[in-house]
Parts: C-alpha cells; sequence; structure tokens
C-alpha cells in the first residue's frame, strides 16, 4: 500500500448550489454523505435531464446558508445501531423530514424554513418568469454526477498561481478536501481507475475527473464571477479540477466487507491495531453489517491535538492479482 496523503476538511451541501458547511464528522454511504443536496429546488425553464435551479442561473444561491434544525440528527441514520444489530447487512432507514428539517439564513439576514413561500420569491428574483420553482426532497445526495466528490488542496493553490489571484478551494464543492504527499497540484488525476482507503475500512473508487463549469468562477463568499477560473481549467487542464468517486466493497480478497463508514475530521484517541497491517484487517475482523466506524485525523489548528498530526492516511492499492488496467472495471456504484 502506498500512502498518498491525509483529509483536510469534510464538507456537506444541504441545498443544491447553496452554501456548505463543514464537518467534524459525517456518516458515508452508496448514496453519498449523509445530509448532502438532500434539498434542490426545481425549475420549469431546467432541461428535463438536469431539472434544478444552480448557481449558474442564480449566482446569489451561494450565499443562502442553509442548516439543519436538528444538528444531532443528522450524523448518521437513526437506526443504524438497530441494522447493525440484525447483522444480515441492512441498510438503515433515513431520517423523515422532522429530523431533516432545514433552516435558510437568506442574504439580507432573515432566517426562514426550507419550504417557506417567502424563500421561492427570492430566489426568484431577477429570473425570468418561466422559471417557476418547487421544493424537492430526496433521501440520496442529488449530486451532478457521482456520491462523493474529492479536490487536493495542491490543486486550489496551483490555479492560484497559475492565475496570480487567490483560488479559494470552496469554489470547487468538494466533499473531501485532501492534503497530497506529492505536493502536486492536480495530483489527484493519477487516482482514476484506482481505490482510495481512508482510515482501515473505508475504500472509494474513483471514476472519472471532475469537469467544471460556471460554479467554479463564482466566489463563495460574493457570489462574483470570474471567467478567467474557467478559462484557465481550459487551456491547460481539459476543463476539469478534482474527481469523482463511489464507495464500493473489496470484492475477490475477502479481506473487507460492504460497508457504510464513518468518517470523521478532527483528532480523536488513536486505536492501535492489533494485527499486520498487510494481512486480515488490522483494526479486527470485518463487521457482518454494513455499519463501520472509522477515524480520520486532520492537521487542523482550531482542533486540540491528542495524537501525532499525521497518524491517517489516504492509501492507494490494487486489488492481488488485479492489473491497473483491471482496476478500472472493479464493481462500483455510482
Amino acid at each position: 500500500m502506498n500512502v498518498v496523503g491525509k483529509i483536510e476538511s469534510l464538507w456537506r451541501y444541504p441545498v443544491k448550489s447553496m452554501r456548505g458547511e463543514e464537518l467534524r464528522e459525517a456518516f458515508v454511504g452508496f448514496p453519498g454523505v449523509y445530509g448532502d443536496r438532500l434539498y434542490a429546488f426545481r425549475s420549469s425553464a431546467a432541461p428535463r435531464g438536469f431539472p434544478w435551479l444552480t448557481g449558474r442561473e442564480q449566482e446569489a444561491m451561494l450565499l443562502y446558508r442553509p442548516s439543519y434544525r436538528y444538528p444531532e440528527r443528522t450524523t448518521q441514520p437513526d437506526n443504524l445501531a438497530d441494522a447493525e444489530a440484525m447483522g444480515s447487512g441492512l441498510t438503515p432507514v433515513y431520517g423523515d423530514l422532522s429530523d431533516l428539517m432545514i433552516d435558510v439564513k437568506t442574504p439580507p439576514g432573515e432566517l426562514l424554513p426550507i419550504d417557506d413561500p417567502r424563500l421561492v420569491n427570492m430566489l426568484r428574483e431577477g429570473l425570468h418568469d418561466r422559471h417557476q420553482l418547487s421544493l424537492f426532497r430526496s433521501h440520496r445526495a442529488m449530486t451532478d454526477c457521482r456520491p462523493v466528490s474529492i479536490l487536493s488542496i495542491q490543486t486550489a493553490r496551483q490555479l492560484s498561481k497559475e492565475l496570480g489571484i487567490d483560488v479559494d478551494k470552496r469554489r470547487f464543492r468538494a466533499n473531501l478536501y485532501v492534503d497530497l504527499e506529492s505536493g502536486r497540484g492536480f495530483g489527484e488525476d493519477e487516482f482514476v481507475g484506482r481505490t482510495l482507503r481512508i482510515g482501515p475500512k473505508t475504500e472509494i473508487a474513483v471514476v472519472k475527473r471532475d469537469s467544471r463549469c460556471k460554479i467554479s468562477t463564482l466566489d463563495p463568499d460574493t457570489a462574483q464571477p470570474n471567467p478567467e477560473v474557467m478559462r484557465q481549467l481550459a487551456r491547460d487542464h481539459e476543463g476539469k479540477a478534482g474527481i469523482y468517486g463511489a464507495l464500493w466493497w473489496r470484492g475477490p480478497s475477502g479481506r473487507g466487507t460492504r460497508s457504510l463508514c464513518w468518517i470523521e475530521a478532527g483528532f480523536q484517541e488513536r486505536v492501535e491495531p492489533n494485527r499486520d497491517s498487510c494481512g486480515p484487517n488490522p483494526y479486527g475482523d470485518p463487521p457482518r453489517s454494513w455499519g463501520a466506524r472509522l477515524r480520520v485525523w486532520a492537521t487542523r489548528p482550531s482542533h486540540r491535538c491528542r495524537i501525532p498530526t499525521a497518524a491517517a492516511s489516504i492509501e492507494r492499492y490494487w486489488l492481488p492479482g488485479w492489473s491497473c488496467q483491471d482496476s478500472a472495471n472493479h464493481p462500483s456504484h455510482p
């Protein structure tokens, strides 16, 4: 196995195209990060294949700040422990509307429930009359392409150098921002067709590079566009920045388990492995259920450091007997 980096920060976006929130922990399953993009606004003017109102049409959406009314209920499915206890790999039931209710702080500072008609009226301001909006809610993340998006902080830094301005990583609205051991901008591109392991159990199949659009040109704090960001990506990087991934299971090696996993950013007490890391799972025999807890440590100065800062890592690996070409065709769940 090859250590390639560590988690810098973890994010989710409760409402599609509105401001995101940084997390200390999140439940991650095949549908994506729990609580990520569960709400969106349909537009009658949008194409049927992508029916959402986004910052492409209404730039000010990025200035709206959604938050869950009961954040303690959004860290994991309520029946996770009960589903795990049955020991048959049951998928836990995601929370109902009352558990996952959202309030939105508007740019003027007013706090409105996500289903308040006044919010729809505010989002329609400046749009053509053909944009008739309606609220839509899903139990899975309504991402554009794949459940998990990843961007290295080195990529944001390289774009800053190329453009001569500060390119905020938040322009790219990733779930995982990673700090690469290589230190190279766009170094995450080499993971496409391979698998990233985060901690002892979580495995993400990297399926493609992330094609960018107008959203990346918008300043996350002002919503002001800078078309040069997209022009630079098109000139030197094929219009792409970051990578898309999907959770999957280990397959033919038999060492792992299908799993829904915890990802925690921040400092926790380290659990020492009880086996060789190249053999069976070093943190004990894999559970029969889909619930698996792991911890990821990030070097963030705002948290109290209780362990060495580099205690957690992202590992790149291939299954025994699989070539790099074979690994591009392993089972995944987009």
